[in-house]
């Protein structure tokens, strides 16, 4: 014990008269014994306090010395990185980035408790579990959330890139990392193509050149078919979270779920419609493949929609089965041409006209589409 003393007691006297860069040279030289020499318990116990003590040196230059000698090694002293950690960003990037010592808590902590860069450094570790992409995604800037999508050692769950895409997903570097993810799962998805609609609502030029109102309807339909058509893509697993994210933001409207239908995506359709009634999903898929008239008609009614306009979902289903049997291949075509011939002397008012609206656009897309295959391939 004495010899500890002694020995700390004259490090401490020399470090009182030591020059700036002598100091820092001391520190990095005592920081490698530590973990490179054989020491006594001693020895070691005093090379710790001393290295202690090196953490209220007044020069940053000292105390960037030490960890750098000290921070990558899963032997050195746990207090002192920790406390290197939380010095300024020149000594903690040391500290943060490359220390092993560091457990998933301590880093979520920083990640709270720190400045942007903190948080960048912990973004930018060769290993970032779950948690601590977790951490950043709720707290995180651009710029961290940024460096964290690039980070292929980035670990992120499904719920902290939807979480991103809810906080940030209006920035065009963020937006476009998450949409290049194979993991993005779709409600993710669909929040981007909405902040892009919003973006481009709110550009000034576009707003004088077509008009507000005029705006916000394309932006409104061209978002509801790229919602369709991420409903159409999606795995069977991801149906259920995104109809939940729909529904809760509004968007399970009688017009999407006819586009849904009318475009073949029965997956999807059929999880909107276990969603909206809360029947199992066996019994809706029966009741959408083979069910008499009066059976899909008292489905679509459990689902909340009024008698007049489920008698057009039920002639939908009705073409969709006809349909999918004859010409897999133009479903959206036939269904939307037969509907609107069905329908054209119908009193088209309301909600109704709304539905049939939609229809009619979506056919005219259809055909619009098809006549482009057709010039293409005469042109060939």
């Amino acid at each position: 014990m004495l010899g500890r003393r002694v020995i700390v007691e004259a490090f401490l006297r020399w470090i009182e008269t030591a020059k700036t860069g002598d100091r820092a040279r001391a520190a990095n030289a005592l920081g490698r014994a530590y973990l490179q020499s054989e020491m006594s318990a001693d020895e070691r116990a005093a090379a710790e306090m001393a290295m202690a003590f090196l953490l209220d040196d007044p020069s940053p230059r000292v105390r960037l010395a030490l960890a750098e000698a000290i921070a990558w090694s899963p032997d050195a002293p746990r207090h002192l990185i920790l406390s290197l950690a939380e010095d300024q960003p020149e000594v903690a990037c040391h500290a943060v980035t490359c220390s092993p010592l560091l457990s998933d808590a301590d880093l979520v902590d920083l990640a709270a408790r720190g400045n942007g860069a903190t948080r960048m450094l912990i973004a930018a570790r060769a290993h970032v579990t779950r948690p601590v992409s977790a951490a950043l995604a709720e707290v995180g800037d651009e710029e961290e959330l940024l460096c964290l999508l690039e980070n292929d050692g980035a670990v992120i769950s499904s719920l902290s890139l939807k979480r991103i895409a809810e906080r940030l997903g209006d920035c065009c570097d963020i937006r476009n990392l998450l949409l290049d993810r194979s993991d993005l799962p779709a409600d993710a998805r669909q929040l981007l193509t909405q902040h892009v609609s919003n973006a481009l609502v709110g550009l000034p030029l576009a707003q004088a050149a077509i008009g507000l109102q005029r705006l916000q309807r394309i932006s409104r339909e061209a978002t509801e078919a790229a919602i369709v058509s991420i409903a159409g893509d999606i795995a069977p697993r991801e149906i259920p979270d995104l109809v939940q994210h729909l529904r809760l933001s509004g968007r399970l409207t009688p017009s999407f779920l006819m586009h849904a239908l009318c475009a073949g995506k029965v997956d999807f359709f059929a999880g909107a419609i276990v969603d909206l009634t809360a029947c199992s999903e066996r019994r809706v898929r029966s009741i959408l493949a083979t069910g008499r008239m009066h059976a899909v008609r008292a489905l679509y009614e459990s689902a909340g929609l009024p008698r007049d306009i489920s008698v057009i979902f039920v002639e939908a289903t009705m073409l969709w089965r006809d349909a999918a049997r004859k010409a897999p291949g133009s479903v959206l075509g036939t269904i939307c041409g037969r509907l609107l011939e069905k329908f054209r002397h119908h009193d088209a008012h309301g909600a109704i006209g709304e539905l049939l609206d939609i229809v009619e656009k979506l056919h005219v897309n259809e055909q619009r589409q098809s006549a482009r295959v057709y010039a293409a391939l005469a042109a060939a």
